[in-house]
């Protein structure tokens, strides 16, 4: 058995979109995120697959969609992830408060979480997010982008599970999954593994919440980190052992993922760091082309005139 701890903070956190278009242009050119990886939804390969994070899409920045054309809109509910938080630089909030009036989107007054400040808002979909400005994390997001690096996204902080009950969860968390308890605000309970930005889960508990409905504008999934295929298994083992119904190991090309339902209705995932997104195209030029899986590569012609076009563009963003 390893030593290290077999879970270290979030991978990725994967979402419902609507328009493709529409959610390229809000994570790349509103946020200045990079697209890293454009290619099909596995499970469902009518359905482009985006990848958004920093610049090389390191475990832990990636923030990924699934867009459905015409999708309505979900609602945010218990049993779902209702807020995905993005880590800022401690003097940025003001900066991206304007940015994001000045392209429309409402934000919230100044807020404070566990003594740092954030602001709140919506994507085109109604995607739940935050900006938390914090003086502990040395991540450098994408320095190339256009945004000034200063204030450039460096990453997940965080994500906000909205639960009727924490004991199951909790139970899970920090008895299987190498988190512990670090404190409450109110009916807001934090867990984390180092405690750094990028590994912090928070659930916040009512008991008399409706639950979410799942289409544009919500969470799918939230998946963490594993070192490798080796550590995967004895996770997958561990689960099985306590009753959790794990899926088999899939291949995701960049990453090998399984899949469960934790206690409060979360779909969970733990996903390799592993091989990474370099595999198929160069640094440089990652998220240029529209990547297939193998299995999917004799079926090109017809995936490729199904999925609508779509382009990033900065210029209007900048």
């Amino acid at each position: 058995m390893t030593t290290k701890p077999l879970i270290s903070g979030i991978h990725h956190i994967t979402a419902i979109a609507g328009n493709p278009q529409q959610n390229i242009d809000f994570y790349t050119g509103i946020l200045g995120l990079r697209l890293v990886k454009k290619t099909i939804n596995f499970d469902a390969p009518d359905v482009y697959h985006f990848y958004f994070g920093d610049e090389l899409g390191r475990p832990g920045t990636v923030f990924t969609t699934f867009p459905f054309k015409g999708a309505r809109r979900g609602t945010k509910g218990t049993g779902e992830l209702t807020y995905t938080a993005f880590s800022i630089g401690k003097d940025s909030l003001t900066y991206w408060r304007d940015r994001l009036k000045k392209f429309g989107v409402a934000v919230s007054d100044d807020l404070t979480r566990f003594g740092d400040s954030l602001i709140r808002f919506e994507d085109h979909d109604g995607m739940g997010l935050e900006l938390i400005a914090s003086d502990r994390d040395d991540r450098k997001g994408w320095p190339q982008g256009h945004i000034p690096a200063e204030h450039s996204i460096k990453g997940f902080f965080g994500a906000t599970l909205y639960l009727q009950a924490k004991e199951p969860t909790e139970k899970l968390l920090t008895e299987l999954m190498n988190y512990h308890f670090v404190g409450h605000e109110g009916n807001r309970f934090r867990y984390v593994t180092a405690g750094k930005p990028g590994d912090i889960v928070d659930i916040l508990v009512d008991p008399n919440a409706r639950w979410g409905m799942q289409s544009a504008g919500t969470v799918h999934h939230i998946a963490f980190r594993t070192d490798n295929e080796a550590t995967q298994l004895e996770v997958q083992h561990l689960l099985m052992q306590n009753g959790l119904g794990v899926t088999e190991v899939k291949d995701r090309n960049y990453f090998r993922s399984i899949y469960f339902r934790e206690p409060g209705g979360v779909l969970f995932e733990v996903a390799t760091d592993e091989p990474g997104f370099a595999i198929d195209e160069e640094e440089a030029h990652l998220g240029e082309l529209l990547k297939l899986p193998d299995w999917a590569e004799p079926s090109r012609d017809r995936i490729e005139k199904a999925l609508p076009k779509v382009e990033v563009n900065l210029s209007d963003y900048e």
